[in-house]
Order: C-alpha cells, then structure tokens, then sequence
C-alpha cells in the first residue's frame, strides 16, 4: 500500500498540486463547496425526517431537492478530495483523523442506501434514520476539519 501511496505522490499531478498554495486552495475552496451541499442537504432532510423543520410539508415533499444537493456535493467533494489527497497521500492515509473521516463517510454512504432512502417513505422509522443520517455527516464533517486542522 504503501508503493501505491507514493506512485500517487509522484505523479505529476499530484506534484503540480502539491507546489502550487493557489491551486490547493482552489481545491481547498470548492472541496468545502461540494462539502456545503452535501452537508447542508443531509441537514435539511434529516431536520425534516426528525420533525424539527417544515412539518406542514410531508417528507416526499422535501427531501429529494436536498437528496439531490447531496449527490451533486458528493461529487464535486470526491473530485477535488482525491486532487487535494494526492500530493500527501502518505501522511494522509497514516492520519486517524483522515482514517475517521474516511469511515464516517463510508457508513454514511451505506446507510442512505440501505437505510435513509427507505426510511423517508416510512414516517414511524424516518425519526431514527433522520437523528442518525444527522450524526454521521456531523461526523464526516467534524472529522474533516480536525483532520484540516491538527494535521
């Protein structure tokens, strides 16, 4: 694992990015747009799903336009993730925060697949799925900024 950490630290690209404090921060900015979409729609169907925000409205009513923020997010972050992950893939992948991260994401990707999806359609287990679709992207999010942060 290691070789294939260092290959991709290698390449040009990565190398690119890595000497260029604009480029990064281009990537850094919209890497926290897509994450603003994502986030930001998990927010607003969990809060719907847990009955905090527009109640007057049901559940079908609401979530797919955040549902669909959420995938738009999902790619514009794992787009420029993996852009701003090559040039320290090493130290990347070594770090707990991004380990966390990385988990955190994973479980919150299956669980809108297995779980959130079918839940939104079922007001006695849309409470439960909304509190722990809220939590894990929390998670991926807080996650994020430590790994940012204390890197």
């Amino acid at each position: 694992m290691g070789s294939l950490l260092a290959w991709v630290q290698a390449t040009p690209l990565a190398t690119t990015i890595g000497g260029s404090t604009l480029l990064t921060g281009f990537l850094s900015a919209i890497h926290l747009l897509g994450l603003t979409l994502l986030v930001g729609g998990a927010v607003v169907s969990s809060l719907r799903m847990l009955g905090i925000i527009l109640t007057d409205r049901p559940l079908d009513d609401v979530t797919p336009g955040p549902v669909r923020g959420m995938f738009v997010g999902m790619a514009i972050s794992v787009a420029s993730g993996l852009l701003l992950f090559a040039p320290r893939a090493s130290a990347a992948a070594e770090n707990s925060f991004f380990q966390v991260k990385m988990l955190l994401l994973g479980a919150a990707i299956a669980f809108y697949f297995a779980v959130y999806r079918g839940a939104s359609r079922r007001i006695d287990h849309a409470r439960l799925a909304g509190g722990i679709g809220l939590l894990l992207w929390a998670g991926v999010a807080v996650a994020g900024c430590a790994f940012i942060l204390l890197e």
